[in-house]
């Protein structure tokens, strides 16, 4: 487990899982907790049941069906799964949660400790305005927040085309900074830093995390572009 370095108030409970001590198979070597990626809907369950004993959840997590966009609900009020890339809580016992294999989770809650966010921010939903809406759906002055950046691909091998660097730079000038062009004609892009980037732009200065790559530490991550079929990580956040 990799728990946040931040100063979330006590009541702030956070977590994200690595690959490791679960029980899936090969390809999805071991702590897979996604039932959508071809899994074995037995060995997920354990895998579900497995990180809710070690973390002593309060409840099962929202899990959400993810479609790289912007939407955000309420935890305790959508369905079984909603369809949304974001969720938000403001009563304890209710746990957000994000599935990644190199798309970057993102968590927020506020200095009283009264509400928490999470937010799966691969490079359509961050250009899309997911932090955004996250952000609004929250409810409160941006400077009463913190946010945290889990475990992404890193800027070193996340090779992306010039229609990704131009919806960034289009939105935020500054975001040009954050591409670096190659012989081949794409560009490395560094999603730390483009989500620090619009997350400043909204007024939240208190972000923490990034540097995780989860293409290079195949011991500890899952990887999509490095390995195609492979299981996701949760990040989850809750109040106690």
């Amino acid at each position: 487990m990799i728990y946040p370095d931040w100063p979330a108030p006590d009541t702030v409970k956070a977590v994200t899982t690595t690959r490791q001590g679960g029980v899936s198979r090969a390809p999805f070597t071991a702590l897979n907790l996604a039932d959508h990626v071809g899994d074995r809907p037995e060995s997920v369950q354990q895998n579900r049941d497995l990180l809710r004993r070690r973390l002593r959840l309060p409840t099962e997590p929202v899990w959400l069906e993810q479609v790289h966009g912007c939407s955000v609900v309420t935890c305790g009020s959508a369905g079984p799964r909603p369809r949304a890339d974001a969720s938000y809580a403001d009563r304890p016992g209710v746990v957000c949660a994000v599935l990644t294999a190199d798309c970057l989770p993102v968590l927020f809650c506020d200095r009283q400790g009264s509400r928490v966010a999470a937010a799966h921010a691969g490079w359509r939903g961050l250009a899309g305005g997911v932090l955004e809406s996250t952000v609004a759906a929250l409810a409160l002055p941006p400077g009463q927040l913190l946010a945290w950046l889990g475990p992404a691909i890193g800027p070193q091998v996340f090779e992306v085309g010039m229609e990704v660097r131009r919806a960034f730079v289009e939105q935020h000038v500054e975001a040009d900074g954050a591409f670096a062009a190659q012989a081949n004609g794409r560009w490395l892009a560094d999603l730390y830093r483009l989500a620090r980037i619009r997350l400043r732009a909204l007024g939240v200065n208190a972000v923490y995390g990034g540097g995780l790559c989860t293409f290079t530490d195949r011991q500890r991550f899952y990887s999509y572009r490095r390995d195609q079929v492979t299981g996701r990580m949760a990040t989850l956040i809750w109040l106690d």
